[in-house]
């Protein structure tokens, strides 16, 4: 499960706080929601600090991303690893 906080939003960026794991129909709500904010012309930051676990297509995902400047703010070593692996 993953909770997913609007901590910020102005007309050109958005602040999301992520908390537990991005899994599943997890990673597709957030895909969503980053895909609407970028589509609008939005910055986007992420604060992961409280994800402590990241599937295989949540790694992809974040990759993604972060070639899509997204921040990813706070991020564990353990999830910051787990994102890395994947994309070998």
């Amino acid at each position: 499960m993953l909770k997913i906080s609007v901590l910020n939003e102005t007309d050109q960026a958005i602040e999301l706080q992520l908390e537990g794991m991005l899994i599943g129909r997890w990673v597709d709500e957030l895909s969503r929601l980053s895909q609407d904010a970028l589509a609008q012309g939005k910055s986007i930051s992420l604060d992961m600090q409280r994800v402590w676990f990241v599937d295989a297509r949540g790694a992809t995902l974040l990759r993604n991303l972060a070639g899509q400047q997204v921040l990813q703010n706070n991020c564990s070593p353990f999830v910051s690893q787990q994102v890395k692996e994947t994309g070998l």
